[in-house]
């Protein structure tokens, strides 16, 4: 469905020269910085008839052409989704996801994502984020992914989980079916970029200059041995960075793809019906207190049948 924008033509007073693009139009239009961003970057604000950079400074009498999409709304509260909880305090809480579920929804009134579980048994997660469709949910995990995640019932506490998450300092450990005999330790750094031939579709990259262009972006795994099977390894994928299917692709890219990936050309062992991923273990600091947090959801009974199967 085609999204429909609402243009606005504002002009530049004497006053606001020099102020960044994004900060004036947040500014005029009364909403917020970070949806200005997100239209700037695009290609829906334009200075002059042409794109600016959202930083940029405007100047006195310059039109600025906005054209923003609605607002996005609040995930709709759903008490009757099960929310498998890990732990809680005032300021976060830690879930664990299960497979199937999108993180949050992506088009208004969508149904059936961790968003629309936590608003429901949390409302303040509603606000704790800038984008309100997220439910304070600071990263995110692949619909087919199951595990744990971390949601913010704050502003504060997002921004401080957010800033952990882009400092790498997160400590993300998958465990994953391998097809095949991995031999680990081994450390995959080859940079991921999107696939050219197939949308949302992501694949391994070995030329720099992409990385450098930003056609591709960097990515570090840590796949070590869990356990050997018939056929199959079990391994445990640690990660610092946050990259789309990154571990599906790193895996992939070993020759040992995840099982149950359709989309990475992953075989299904008997008794597998899904994606055979799942973060098993997140730390961070707290937000507030700064304690060393670790949490550990292990492998769902689902999953957990097909090891015993394999062994």
């Amino acid at each position: 469905m085609e999204e429909t924008l609402e243009e606005k033509r504002l002009q530049v007073p004497a006053d606001a020269a020099g102020t960044r693009l994004d900060k004036f139009v947040a500014d005029v239009l009364g909403v917020p910085r970070h949806r200005v961003m997100a239209a700037i970057e695009a290609g829906h604000v334009r200075v002059g008839g042409r794109r600016a950079k959202k930083g940029a400074p405007v100047e006195a009498g310059q039109e600025v052409t906005v054209a923003l999409p609605p607002a996005a709304t609040p995930p709709e509260p759903q008490p009757e989704l099960p929310l498998r909880v890990v732990f809680e305090d005032p300021d976060f809480v830690v879930v664990d996801k299960p497979s199937g579920w999108p993180t949050h929804p992506l088009e208004p009134g969508e149904k059936g994502t961790l968003a629309n579980a936590l608003v429901a048994r949390y409302p303040e997660c509603a606000e704790a984020a800038p984008d309100v469709r997220e439910g304070g949910v600071a990263h995110r995990l692949d619909t087919p992914t199951s595990g744990l995640v971390v949601a913010a019932r704050n502003r504060a506490t997002w921004d401080a989980l957010r800033q952990q998450f882009t400092e790498r300092s997160v400590r993300k450990e998958y465990l994953a079916l391998a097809a095949g005999a991995v031999f680990g330790p081994v450390e995959v750094t080859v940079p991921i970029g999107s696939d050219p031939g197939t949308p949302g579709k992501a694949r391994a990259v070995a030329q720099e200059r992409l990385l450098e262009r930003k056609g591709a972006r960097e990515a570090h795994t840590l796949v070590e041995v869990e356990k050997r099977l018939v056929g199959w390894t079990l391994v445990r994928c640690t990660i610092t960075t946050g990259v789309m299917h990154q571990i599906r692709v790193h895996l992939g890219h070993l020759g040992n793809p995840v099982a149950g990936d359709d989309l990475y050309g992953g075989a299904r062992p008997e008794g597998l019906h899904r994606l055979f991923l799942h973060a098993t273990r997140l730390g961070f600091l707290h937000p507030r207190t700064g304690e060393a947090l670790l949490f550990e959801a292990p492998l769902p009974p689902d999953l957990q049948a097909v090891v015993d199967a394999l062994a």
